[in-house]
């Protein structure tokens, strides 16, 4: 067994429930790898999860504090026990891109907006593959899905040169970062600070689904296909899909107040001025 998965994880959700070859494993390592590194234990952080498959993977996983929300409502369960913890207790949730680019998309803004301390790690497999593979918010053009089959038409969070990364950003967020799953120790260290980041910060992680995404999108079950595919979106040069940049894409870090540490202080000094009164 794994060291980190031995210290951190449920024995009985070791070595994965997701399907042979999902990448979801890789992303969760880099989040264990990045608590580690952080020197975060079991009791440092309080661990949420979304739906879908990012969801079930990871939900009751973490052998500390855990918890889970319906249908994009992670976030609102977060914001209260952001309010409510001591705030150097790290608040981690995995997502996938519908709980945070769909349905969950205005209760995450209004994280962004008040730069809540948490951390959102979004765990991106271009569509609704637990339910079946149909397309999603991120899902390329053109692509088929079980609910496109003659080719994705509608205009995603990334496509023609938009980037839902800036709606989060001019929305208040203080760390912003993507990666594909295949990313080492660079994507461990935007994890790491993204932990350490006192406000909101998402990082953005981009995995291959074997087997709807594979199988329907690239007509193949071919591992070493579909893993080509995917690392081929953050190489340099021509490829047949979309195209992203790995790495840090805004850092405002300790230039904006943590919302519920701002309102502890707001709360003690109306205290102190309603014992004056």
């Amino acid at each position: 067994m794994d060291h980190l998965a031995e210290k951190y994880l449920h024995p009985r959700k070791i070595p994965s429930t997701a399907c042979s070859g999902c990448g979801l494993g890789q992303v969760h390592k880099k989040v264990l790898l990045a608590i580690e590194e952080s020197g975060l234990g079991l009791d440092d952080v309080v661990w949420g999860t979304g739906i879908g498959c990012a969801g079930r993977q990871t939900f009751h996983t973490w052998r500390g504090d855990n918890f889970a929300g319906t249908h994009g409502r992670v976030y609102a369960l977060a914001t209260g026990l952001r309010v409510a913890l001591p705030p150097e207790k790290k608040i981690v949730l995995t997502v996938g891109d519908g709980d945070a680019f769909g349905i969950g998309l205005l209760h995450l803004l209004h994280c962004a907006r008040r730069n809540l301390g948490i951390t959102v790690v979004v765990a991106d497999n271009f569509g609704y593959q637990s339910t079946g593979g149909q397309f999603g918010y991120t899902t390329p053009p053109g692509m088929v899905t079980d609910s496109s089959p003659y080719g994705n038409r509608e205009p995603g969070w990334f496509s023609e040169g938009s980037d839902i990364f800036a709606i989060l950003k001019d929305a208040g967020a203080t760390f912003l970062a993507r990666h594909s799953s295949f990313d080492g120790e660079e994507a461990v260290k935007s994890l790491v600070l993204a932990l350490a980041n006192p406000g909101f910060s998402l990082v953005h992680i981009i995995y291959p689904c074997v087997t709807h995404f594979g199988a329907v999108s690239l007509k193949t079950r071919d591992r070493e296909e579909i893993y080509r595919w995917f690392a081929g979106i953050f190489a340099e040069g021509e490829h047949p899909g979309p195209h992203f940049q790995s790495g840090i894409y805004h850092d405002a870090r300790g230039k904006r107040p943590e919302f519920a540490s701002a309102l502890r202080e707001w709360t003690k000094e109306f205290g102190r001025e309603a014992g004056r009164a």
